[in-house]
């Protein structure tokens, strides 16, 4: 199943027709059997953006004209390949993309950076500038920023104030909403996370940003249940083949913030037995991901090591 991230529709993967690509090289569709060439070798030479998309996703089609538009703009300094996932499912669904649309940009051979939903032109910009080491402007931006990276830094009470003073000038601001949940949840405000994000209108539930903070907010609720670090360390070391024990573990190594450490245990049971609990541990990665966001040390680590295993 993946989701339009314009809507609260799901919709089941279907046979459907693909996007016409740009002529000039730097933009062109791409499938199963030519994702290796198309996007991990070419990313070796120069930034790919994978863009997954589907013929009934309205985002989709507001971003691909904007991503054609940016990467035209960067004058070789990016490429766009372009995944229909009606037609070729298997790719993303080993990615976890689970939203579209879902942009990822990989670099070296790895994913690097990424994005969902369908962002204005200004912002696609920046990631690109980001993503080819350009400058990125925007007092707004910058107040985020300087929020997030508060918050990163364990500073939920200033990130909270910076986050505040965002809403004060505009209360419609998702992603400072966002931040403000996620600056509750590192204090362990569970309820007022949940609060925050029910002030989210109903029609921006599935941007990116507060996509990761109900994904943040699910994963502390998990970290909640699954019982004592010790316990579960004990049980892990006791049996190094009980997965349901080493998957606990990981949640719980989640919810005290050791990321790091959780993607170790999860990527072990993936390396092990794949299949184990319908590919659950591949699914929990996943959900940390969206939790974390895109560019975070353990996500960036987590996605290059996962990756690693999947197309090996």
């Amino acid at each position: 199943m993946f989701q339009d991230t314009g809507s609260n529709m799901k919709v089941t993967v279907n046979a459907g027709g693909a996007a016409p690509a740009a002529g000039d090289g730097l933009i062109k569709d791409t499938t199963t059997q030519t994702f290796m060439k198309d996007v991990i070798e070419e990313s070796k030479r120069q930034p790919v953006l994978i863009d997954f998309w589907a013929p009934w996703c309205g985002p989709c089609k507001q971003l691909t004209p904007i991503l054609e538009k940016a990467v035209k703009a960067a004058k070789g300094k990016v490429k766009l390949v372009k995944m229909n996932i009606d037609e070729h499912p298997a790719i993303p669904g080993q990615m976890g993309i689970q939203s579209i649309p879902a942009v990822i940009a990989f670099v070296n051979g790895q994913p690097a950076d990424g994005f969902m939903g369908a962002l204005p032109e200004s912002q696609v910009t920046q990631f690109l500038e980001r993503l080819t080491k350009g400058k990125v402007g925007g007092e707004e931006k910058d107040a985020l920023a300087a929020a997030d990276a508060a918050l990163a830094q364990g500073d939920a009470t200033t990130a909270a104030s910076l986050y505040a003073a965002l809403l004060a000038q505009d209360s419609s601001n998702i992603a400072a909403l966002a931040g403000l949940s996620r600056s509750y949840l590192q204090t362990g405000a569970l309820e007022q996370a949940k609060q925050t994000l029910a002030l989210v209108p109903e029609a921006k539930r599935n941007d990116a940003a507060v996509a990761a903070a109900r994904a943040a907010l699910e994963v502390a609720e998990q970290a909640q249940s699954v019982g004592p670090l010790d316990e579960l360390k004990q049980k892990v070391d006791a049996n190094p083949l009980d997965h349901q024990a080493r998957f606990d573990f990981a949640v719980a190594l989640n919810g005290k913030g050791k990321r790091q450490e959780a993607v170790d245990n999860l990527i072990e049971i993936v390396r092990r037995d794949r299949k184990w609990n319908d590919d659950g541990a591949r699914k929990q990665l996943v959900q940390f991901f969206e939790a974390w966001g895109p560019t975070d040390d353990a996500t960036v680590d987590g996605r290059k090591r996962l990756s690693s295993i999947l197309f090996a």
